[in-house]
């Protein structure tokens, strides 16, 4: 039976997918329901599924990037990308040969989508054929799921006081179960915000997502090495500490 990841963060839309596969590939077993980036590519890595539907826009990694992370981990996998009707998208996704289903999806669209997939698996294809070509295409436009400006600053608590904290002083966002810890030179404080929602409105070229519950920002980086299993190691400017950085996530860094 073959495995399948979806990564949609509308949860309704999540749920129409999965039911409209039921019928258009009942013998495709999903491994994992995803609501961002972050999570998707970790279950790619983990389940090293053979087909992923990634949403195009979502919070943190977009589908582009999960896609272009996953492909060195998981190149067996196909991709479906789903996308609001963008024309720009479509004529890029056509001449890449990807696979894409635009919302809302429609299921003689699904169908013929899951009968080139199939055939692809059966064929033993790399699934990440075409996708560089896509990726350098689509490169220049943010698919970032932000519909509002990028915030410029935060209100966090230490304790009873209440601060400001300006996006460009923070060295990195850290998750705290359903809040967020924002790290800057100074120390630390809370937002009563999960780290999910915060991505959306952060700017996607500055605070890049390095591992599920961690985001930094670039500017406050000092280097990035490599583990002997891997894994990357981010030094601050500021801070004394080390972040870690997932396996998946190091193609972020790869032109660092």
């Amino acid at each position: 039976m073959a495995k399948g990841v979806i990564a949609e963060d509308e949860a309704l839309l999540r749920q129409s997918l999965l039911a409209a596969l039921g019928k258009a590939w009942p013998q495709l077993d999903i491994v994992a329901e995803c609501e961002d980036g972050a999570s998707a590519l970790e279950a790619i890595v983990e389940h090293r599924p053979e087909v992923a539907f990634l949403d195009i826009r979502m919070p943190g990694l977009t589908g582009l990037e999960v896609a272009t992370a996953a492909a060195e981990a998981c190149p067996a996998t196909q991709v479906v990308f789903v996308t609001a009707y963008d024309q720009y998208a479509v004529d890029a996704f056509e001449r890449g040969a990807i696979d894409y289903l635009l919302k809302p999806i429609a299921d003689d669209r699904l169908a013929a989508t899951v009968q080139r997939v199939q055939a692809r698996i059966a064929a033993g294809q790399d699934g990440a054929a075409g996708l560089a070509e896509l990726v350098r295409q689509l490169g220049t436009k943010s698919w970032s799921s932000r519909r509002e400006p990028p915030l410029s600053w935060v209100t966090a608590s230490t304790g009873r006081e209440t601060r400001l904290v300006l996006l460009d002083d923070v060295a990195y966002f850290r998750a705290d179960n359903k809040y967020t810890t924002v790290v800057t030179a100074e120390g630390e404080a809370l937002l009563r915000t999960p780290i999910r929602e915060l991505l959306e409105v952060l700017d996607p070229t500055v605070f890049k997502q390095i591992h599920r519950s961690t985001v930094v920002n670039m500017k406050a980086i000092a280097g990035v090495t490599r583990d002997d299993t891997g894994k990357g190691i981010v030094r601050l400017r500021d801070r004394p500490e080390t972040l870690s950085v997932s396996q998946p996530f190091m193609t972020l860094f790869r032109n660092m």
